[in-house]
C-alpha cells in the first residue's frame, strides 16, 4: 500500500477567491456589438455569474449575451472573450482557467475566460465575444 495522497495533489472544483474590488469606476465595452457599460464598483457584485465583478457578471447584468454552460465556475471554455484593450488592468489567469482556455476555439494571446477576467479599474477594457461564443437562442421559461 502506497502512501497517502496529499491533499495538495488532488485537483480543487471551487473557483479561486475573487480578487480586490477596484476602487474607482471604468467601462467595459463589447464588441462587434458596441455596447458600453459604465461599471460602479460600489454595484458589484449584480447577480454571482462568474467571479464578482467578472466580465462575465458584468455582461450578464446589462444585457450582453455571453454563453456559460457551467455557469461562471470556471469548468469550461463557453465564456471564452478576447481582451482588445485593457488587458493590462487585468489580474493573470490561474492555471485551472489557462486549462480551461486551451480548450476553446480560437485562442488568442489576450483571451480569457469572462467569468474568471476580473478588471481593476486601473484602466476601461475592450472585449470581443467571438461570433460562435455569442448565445444567438434563449430558453423560455421553465414551469
Amino acid at each position: 500500500m502506497g502512501p497517502a495522497p496529499d491533499a495538495l495533489d488532488t485537483v480543487s472544483t471551487l473557483p479561486p477567491p475573487p480578487p480586490p474590488r477596484p476602487s474607482r469606476a471604468y467601462r467595459v465595452t463589447f464588441l462587434p456589438a458596441g455596447t458600453t457599460i459604465s461599471v460602479d464598483p460600489a454595484k458589484v457584485p449584480y447577480d454571482r455569474h462568474g467571479q464578482p465583478g467578472s466580465i462575465l457578471e458584468i455582461a450578464l447584468a446589462h444585457g450582453v449575451d455571453i454563453d456559460h454552460a457551467c455557469g461562471g465556475v470556471a469548468a469550461c471554455s463557453t465564456c471564452h472573450v478576447i481582451v482588445r484593450e485593457g488587458a493590462n488592468s487585468i489580474p493573470e489567469p490561474t492555471e485551472r482557467e489557462l486549462d480551461y482556455l486551451d480548450l476553446a476555439p480560437g485562442l488568442q494571446p489576450t483571451s480569457r475566460l469572462a467569468c474568471q477576467a476580473v478588471p481593476s479599474g486601473a484602466s476601461d477594457v475592450v472585449v470581443e465575444v467571438p461570433n460562435w461564443n455569442r448565445n444567438h437562442a434563449r430558453e423560455g421559461a421553465h414551469s
